[in-house]
């Protein structure tokens, strides 16, 4: 569905420029019609150059995937404000045409800057009767969806994101998913040594995403998919952190106990990743053996289980990630709009129902585009409390 709103928007973005040309034409000069033409044919074409350099290219590689991100970017601020100039045009408001026009470049641009680098520490209190008192108090850092193979600089964006993790001093960290962004050599020695300077008294914990998997490898000869996923999970355990892989753990403070499950990312959801409601999941490896008395954080990529999760009686708080509220986000009255909502039913921070909480983290890495506007990259620092 992704795919086709982007095909949507592409088309309606050419169709917009064509009624205009026509209507310019009648009162403008020549040279403003080859100027226009020229301007509006390079642009609009933009999405079918990436999708033509990506039948030709033979893998997903890192280069490519640049190419893709910045072109697709740069026909988001050429080509969107033009349309909002249209918009305003055809409701005899020409000169705030030009003026909504210009607001959206600038918000692309700052987007692209501040908006995909400053960083968002949310604060979030769990009350419940089930949490024992020795973790009253427990704080757990929630941070996913880096794309390690999409940023444009890596060394000061993880940097700034490990120092703000470590700063809060949590109990816990927990990652949820999509690491890297196509293959394992995303994930080199240097990114190796930053991410392995994150520290918790319990440590790091991970899950896998639909991107760890390796799924968008073309040329799966070279590397299959299986291998990459494997050296994506082994390169995390040699920087301390503890993947779990369709398991549970157990957590020990003051003599009490909860457990921590970890669902991987399942490859037979490559196809119905952005999909509302999901076919049933074998959750049952997962939760073999685990007490349905004793309180449980799930971690999982993918925020459409949750349901499945809670209806298999654990999930007191589930942490996920996956959506990035497609890295836009605006603020009106109290409430947030997101193009993410056409997809998903849960998209984006705190749910609670029946007791339990899913938190839905917005990531932040990037991918389609280097750009977040009001999605700012999030690390939420969730304290857990006992309550009556």
């Amino acid at each position: 569905m992704l795919l086709w709103i982007i095909t949507a928007l592409t088309l309606a973005a050419v169709a917009a420029d064509i009624i205009h040309y026509r209507r310019m034409r009648r009162r403008a000069p020549a040279v403003r019609h080859r100027l226009f033409i020229a301007v509006a044919a390079v642009t609009d074409a933009l999405p079918f150059a990436i999708a033509l350099t990506g039948l030709l290219s033979r893998d997903n590689t890192t280069a490519f995937m640049t190419f893709a991100m910045w072109t697709f970017w740069v026909w988001m601020v050429t080509v969107l404000p033009r349309i909002a100039c249209y918009f305003f045009r055809w409701i005899r408001l020409p000169r705030v045409g030009v003026v909504a026009g210009i607001c959206v470049a600038l918000l692309f641009i700052w987007g692209a800057t501040a908006g995909r680098t400053t960083i968002l520490v949310n604060r979030v209190e769990v009350c419940s009767d089930r949490l024992p008192t020795g973790f009253s108090g427990f704080r757990i850092a929630q941070i996913s969806d880096m794309h390690l193979g999409t940023l444009v600089r890596p060394d000061a964006e993880l940097r700034r994101i490990v120092d703000s993790v470590n700063g809060l001093r949590p109990d816990l960290i927990v990652f949820c998913g999509d690491l890297v962004n196509v293959r394992s050599s995303e994930l080199d020695a240097p990114i190796m040594r930053l991410l392995g300077g994150l520290r918790a008294t319990y440590g790091v914990v991970s899950v896998t995403g639909n991107h760890d998997a390796g799924l968008y490898i073309k040329d799966s000869i070279a590397q299959p998919y299986e291998a990459s996923l494997a050296e994506v999970i082994a390169r995390q355990k040699e920087m301390g952190w503890r993947v779990l892989e369709d398991t549970t753990i157990y957590l020990h403070r003051g003599g009490d106990s909860i457990s921590l499950t970890g669902i991987s990312f399942d490859p037979a959801l490559r196809h119905l990743r952005h999909d509302p409601d999901l076919p049933p999941a074998n959750l049952d490896i997962a939760y073999r053996g685990v007490p349905e008395s004793l309180y449980n954080i799930t971690a999982v990529h993918i925020p459409q289980l949750w349901p499945q999760i809670t209806g298999a009686g654990y999930g007191d708080l589930t942490l996920s990630g996956h959506v990035h509220s497609m890295q836009m986000k605006v603020r009106l009255f109290g409430r947030a709009f997101s193009p993410a909502q056409l997809l998903y039913t849960r998209w984006s921070g705190r749910y609670d129902e029946d007791g339990r909480t899913l938190y839905i983290n917005d990531g932040t890495g990037y991918v389609a585009f280097p750009m977040r506007v009001g999605a700012y990259p999030e690390i939420t620092l969730i304290t857990l409390e006992r309550c009556e």
